[in-house]
């Protein structure tokens, strides 16, 4: 059995929170400050997070790599690595045992036990054991049949989630969407009539989608395909074309922003499958991430067909005969989308529209996606720092970076980081250097 890091997670629960006063820093706020670490000494953003710091707590990793121990030590104020734990253990297979002399008194062991227990009794107080007092606590009990009301409220949190997601990102809240979805969940086991059960799977699916956007945000991959496949399931489980369209779309964007490009083409192709059975505003969107898959893989001429069709598509759309889930998808969203896919063929060298339909995507995204904004506006600013007036870009990119550092998005921050790497080109030009300045203290914070 793995030796639990006991070091570790000590060392991180006696760090007091910067985000919740009172509160121990969390898995996910010492992940967060190790990639702000790493990316003021390295330029390059690191994506470590609480899965992972999980796991050197729990001792599935004994030994992470030199940079991450580094990172870890400053951040938390150790000297060497072994006062966090850190042990290599091919070195131990291989090296003699030191034995500490008989009567030598095990001072680790006394800081550990002072760390641990405080207060009379020896009651344990960090934030993780308070939670353990917990574990007893049954969850409730789901009905055991399920009508309109209970699916009025797996809506309700669906719709919740993605308002968040649009205004604040996904990063921030991935447990609570988590749990929703398993409590909703079991839902779908209970009893219903014909016409519930199809209204109830296509419901829990698509708070499944929006709890593996979340993950999606902040850049949880592995998480969030295998939520998107669930959601996916329920789609199929009762010939939902609409959400299966929606679910199929995200995965392909999923996989193009992570350097998939071609899974990508294949997800936004198949869910074009039977597209007569989808609304134009569906067409437009499942048209517009097969462009930015075409974009990626240099595919000059498909990719300004396929951003014609979507064109062609969005021409037609009816939002009255829409699945509620497709509101935001609107001309703002549509310019976004097709502005994206154009900016890769534009970097390669290719006149194209891009950055006019990055303006209007920016000008017509309203305050409750700010996050659609603040990423379209980032693409304009990396945009015209590529192939524009460096001034004009800073002052595009300084507008970005107030709106981003509102958001709890690792695609948002990714997209910064880029701008960033851009803007190292013009370094020597005044309101560039301001810009650098601000993305660092942007991305480090």
């Amino acid at each position: 059995m793995r030796e639990p890091n006991e070091h570790l997670r000590l060392a991180r629960e006696s760090t007091p929170s910067a985000d919740v006063p009172g509160a121990a820093m969390s898995r996910q706020e010492l992940a967060d400050r190790v990639n702000a670490y790493l990316f003021e000494r390295t330029g390059r953003l690191h994506e470590l997070d609480d899965n992972y710091i999980g796991k050197l707590e729990r001792g599935i990793i004994r030994w992470p790599q030199a940079a991450y121990r580094d990172a870890l030590r400053a951040v938390l104020g150790a000297a060497t690595d072994r006062d966090l734990g850190f042990v290599n253990t091919r070195r131990l297979h291989s090296a003699p045992v030191a034995l500490q002399p008989v009567g030598e008194p095990d001072v680790k062991r006394h800081e550990f036990l002072r760390a641990a227990f405080v207060g009379v009794g020896g009651l344990l107080t960090s934030p993780s054991t308070l939670l353990d007092l917990l574990a007893p606590l049954r969850p409730s009990d789901a009905p055991k049949r399920v009508g309109r009301s209970e699916i009025e409220q797996v809506r309700g949190a669906a719709d919740l989630l993605v308002s968040w997601g649009h205004s604040h990102g996904g990063a921030g809240v991935r447990e609570a969407a988590n749990a929703q979805l398993r409590w909703f969940g079991q839902l779908l086991g209970a009893q219903a009539t014909p016409e519930v059960r199809v209204e109830l799977h296509e419901a829990v699916g698509l708070l499944g989608h929006a709890t593996a956007h979340m993950a999606f945000d902040a850049c949880a991959y592995d998480d969030a395909r295998q939520i998107f496949k669930f959601a996916l399931a329920c789609s199929e489980e009762v010939g939902s074309w609409h959400l299966r369209a929606k679910v199929l779309s995200s995965l392909a964007r999923q996989e193009i922003w992570r350097g998939e490009p071609d899974l990508g083409l294949t997800y936004a192709e198949l869910a074009l499958v039977r597209s007569d059975r989808l609304t134009a505003t569906e067409r437009a969107m499942l048209h517009t991430a097969r462009a930015r898959a075409l974009a990626k893989l240099g595919r000059y001429q498909d990719t300004l067909r396929a951003v014609g069709q979507a064109d062609e598509a969005f021409a037609h759309t009816d939002p009255a005969g829409d699945p509620p889930w497709m509101s935001y998808y609107d001309a703002a969203q549509h310019a976004g989308d097709t502005g994206h896919a154009l900016f890769d063929l534009t970097v390669q060298g290719h006149r194209t529209e891009a950055a006019a339909r990055l303006r209007t995507a920016v000008d017509g995204h309203t305050a409750g996606y700010v996050r659609s904004r603040a990423m379209s506006q980032t693409k304009l600013a990396s945009l015209t720092m590529a192939v524009g007036d460096p001034g004009e870009a800073a002052r595009i990119g300084l507008a970005a970076v107030t709106d981003a550092g509102r958001l709890h998005s690792r695609r948002a921050a990714m997209d910064l980081a880029e701008l960033h790497t851009y803007a190292g080109r013009h370094a020597g030009v005044p309101e560039v250097a301001e810009l650098r300045h601000r993305l660092t203290t942007a991305l480090a914070s």
